[in-house]
């Protein structure tokens, strides 16, 4: 039998014993019943179609919860399914109970359970009476174990005060249920009302701030450890005398007072009301001094968790910064994203630093470790970085000193072996001209997107992590933003949560830099939630539970086309630059260059052209380092419109002497250099620096495929591919040939 199939005729003939009958396929998601079914569930006596939500909605949801378990277990023995089952009507209240009998079966096709079963209604005696409880003695014990586990599962899940006691609220026991509940707790030498269902919030006024010496059953619960057991109106009055009054006018007839313990020691108590007298029978006691014990330890656990959370909320907001006034020309962003186990602090930060004469300094940093001494060591470390700044140190001033005190800082806990370090990058910007100069600590290398949407690492000279080595030097890299260019700054949560390595989370992040189209604080937003999924918060606050480490993120744009941190009034064509430094004892960086290289010309048409580039630049910077004592600095850059771009490159050095071409032997091992440049670049030249001298090339992008791949030349400007046009009137090139004298 399928969904929408006509059901039995036999239905008819249960309809005059008034029973029901219903068809359950949940790979449907629906329920078919018949006008019988229907009347018994509260709607319109005719067969109808129904969604399993609006079935749901007729339920009450702890039978819901039962009927599906037990549709699990029958399938799984292949036996008959039989469950009781309360229908709500439209306050809430029990409008009756009905039997369901069906016989599952599962589908691993469709991997679903279909069922037919049979609904009839149940005549129940008065709750809380002796008839009422010979009715269901039989299940008694089954229906108690199955609310108690389904009420420990529910009150273990919940993760406050609130959702405590909406849990409780919704507890129907078996056999009896309470009409109201009470929680109460204790504070100084008075009853408070933490919580309470089923009375208008006003009509608790009067029990609350209740001294805990009054003649009232919670009171006396919470002096005693006691629970006391009410099961009449006259009772009520014979023994609370005094509060009575307070009691009577809530129309109950039976009431249940139940310490709530913890560690032996009453923290509250707790109370259950009926509108029917209520025996109390060694099995209903048993029952609720379980409810009772299981409140006790959820509350417990729900204030932990709350002042956990008052207490991370305290520590974000004292040790997390607040950016700044606006800057003039600039844009900043920040997220902090703490871990999702233990305390929501860990060791990562950010801040943000003003200066004098308008500059401010940026800083990232992560202290080892997710504990509170890792917060502690970085709130410290913040402190100390803030006022060395202050003082008008340089960036590798301020590492340097920062190292030193962290060193003694990080060892002077009270385990010897529990030695911890920092990681930091600190960079002083000049708005005015967009430049930073930063030193870093054994931090993630900074990231900038191009104006035209392209991403760069940023390579810049490093020292050891602070902590590790009080002597440690710091050199400073000069690194330049242009209009429309954004700073990305960044812990290693951002890029290794989720199973990633630097590699891979650097291109995940990569795709998110490059694609994104809209302001910096959206960018600032993109880049988490990349990361983790959507989330609800700002600027901090906990993400989900699967996060790994902690995430910091500061972003900085200089405003211009692209950057989305505010309106420029520069218009010009896109420029792409990066800058490195290659030091005489670093050859390996020269790879790094390369790489620079190769992702600023990432959407060059011409392969050929791209790798021509490359191969002068690695050329280039060899020579310095092979046939001088100075560093190199690299300048490259791409400018114009897709089409019509030129990449130029420039490489300068410390050294006198001129370069000039040889001609090379065919044994020779050098000497070529200045050859490919000759013939790979469409213009090249040399400059005197005064002290020094710089080597550039330009190669102009491939007019299309009848240029066979080479450099195309430009015959407006009199260069021609190939070309060796060196320096021009005006523009502090030199003439004639360029080479080192070593070298070519």
């Amino acid at each position: 039998m399928r969904t929408g199939e006509p059901l039995p005729e036999v239905g008819d003939l249960l309809a005059a014993l008034a029973t029901g009958l219903w068809h359950w396929d949940t790979a449907a998601g629906t329920v078919t019943v018949d006008a019988e079914a229907a009347r018994l569930l509260g709607l319109p006596p005719k067969r109808a179609i129904l969604t399993e939500a609006q079935v749901r909605a007729r339920l009450h949801p702890v039978d819901w919860n039962e009927i599906t378990g037990v549709v699990r277990l029958a399938a799984a023995e292949s036996t008959l399914a039989e469950v009781r089952i309360r229908v709500m009507d439209e306050r809430g209240h029990i409008a009756r109970i009905v039997r369901s009998r069906s016989k599952p079966s599962f589908d691993p096709v469709r991997k679903a359970y279909e069922l037919i079963g049979t609904l009839q209604e149940v005549a129940e005696p008065a709750p809380g009476t002796p008839a009422g409880r010979s009715a269901v003695t039989g299940d008694w014990r089954r229906s108690r174990e199955a609310f108690l586990l389904d009420a420990g599962r529910a009150l273990a899940e919940a993760r406050s005060t609130e959702e405590v006691l909406r849990v409780a609220a919704g507890l129907s026991m078996p056999g009896f249920t309470p009409d109201g509940l009470a929680v109460f707790g204790v504070s100084g030498d008075r009853l408070t009302v933490i919580g309470h269902h089923g009375q208008p919030q006003n009509d608790m006024n009067p029990f609350v701030n209740m001294p805990l010496e009054t003649d009232y059953p919670a009171a006396e619960v919470v002096r005693t450890g006691r629970a006391v057991y009410l099961s009449s109106p006259e009772q009520y009055r014979s023994h609370y005398p005094l509060t009575w009054p307070l009691a009577e006018r809530f129309g109950r007839r039976s009431w249940a007072f139940l310490p709530l313990t913890v560690a032996g020691r009453p923290m509250g108590a707790w109370m259950a009301a009926f509108t029917y007298p209520v025996a109390f029978t060694p099995d209903e006691r048993s029952v609720l001094t379980t409810v009772a014990r299981m409140l006790a330890q959820a509350l417990t656990r729900a204030g932990a968790a709350e002042t956990q959370r008052e207490l991370t909320d305290g520590l974000q907001r004292t040790m997390l910064p607040v950016l700044g006034p606006e800057i003039p020309g600039m844009g900043v962003a920040a997220r902090y994203v703490p871990t999702g186990g233990g305390l929501q602090v860990g060791g990562d930060w950010y801040d943000m630093i003003q200066l004098p004469g308008g500059r401010f300094a940026l800083v990232i940093g992560d202290v080892q470790g997710h504990d509170v001494r890792a917060a502690g060591l970085m709130g410290q470390l913040r402190i100390a970085l803030r006022a060395y700044a202050a003082e008008g140190h340089r960036p590798d001033a301020v590492l340097a000193r920062a190292s030193h005190f962290f060193h003694g800082l990080a060892q002077s806990g009270d385990d010897p072996g529990d030695l911890r370090f920092a990681t930091c990058y600190y960079a002083e910007v000049d708005p005015a001209t967009g430049t930073l100069e930063s030193a870093r600590a054994g931090h993630l290398d900074p990231v900038v997107r191009m104006a035209d949407g392209t991403a760069l690492i940023l390579a810049t000279a490093g020292g050891l992590p602070l902590g590790i080595d009080p002597d440690s030097d710091y050199p400073i890299t000069r690194l330049a933003l242009e209009p429309g260019d954004t700073l990305m700054l960044c812990t290693d949560g951002l890029v290794e949560t989720g199973g990633h390595d630097l590699q891979t989370g650097w291109h995940r992040l990569r795709v998110i830099l490059e694609e994104h189209d809209g302001g910096l604080e959206e960018l600032a937003d993109a880049l988490v939630q990349g990361v983790h999924g959507p989330s609800s918060h700002h600027t901090t606050g906990p993400l989900a539970d699967r996060r790994e480490d902690d995430i910091a993120l500061l972003l900085l744009c200089r405003q211009g086309e692209g950057c989305g941190c505010g309106d420029s009034t520069v218009a010009r064509a896109p420029v792409r630059r990066t800058m490195l430094t290659v030091a005489q004892a670093e050859p390996a960086r020269i790879a790094t260059a390369r790489q620079h290289l190769r992702d600023l010309l990432h959407d060059w048409p011409s392969e050929e052209q791209r790798d021509a580039a490359v191969l002068l630049l690695s050329e280039m910077l060899t020579n310095v380092l092979v046939h001088t004592d100075a560093d190199a600095l690299l300048v490259a850059e791409v400018a114009g419109e897709p089409g019509a771009r030129q990449i130029r490159v420039e490489v300068t050095d410390s050294g006198d002497d001129l370069p000039h071409k040889r001609r090379p032997g065919e044994m020779a091992s050098s000497g070529r250099g200045l050859i490919l440049i000759e013939l790979l670049a469409d213009a090249w030249g040399v400059a005197p620096r005064g002290k020094g001298k710089s080597i550039w090339y330009e190669v102009y992008e491939s007019a299309g495929p009848e240029d066979g791949g080479q450099a195309g030349g430009r015959p407006e400007d009199g260069r021609q591919a190939g070309g060796r046009q060196a320096g021009g009137p005006g523009d502090g090139r030199g003439g004639g040939p360029a080479g080192d004298p070593e070298a070519a």
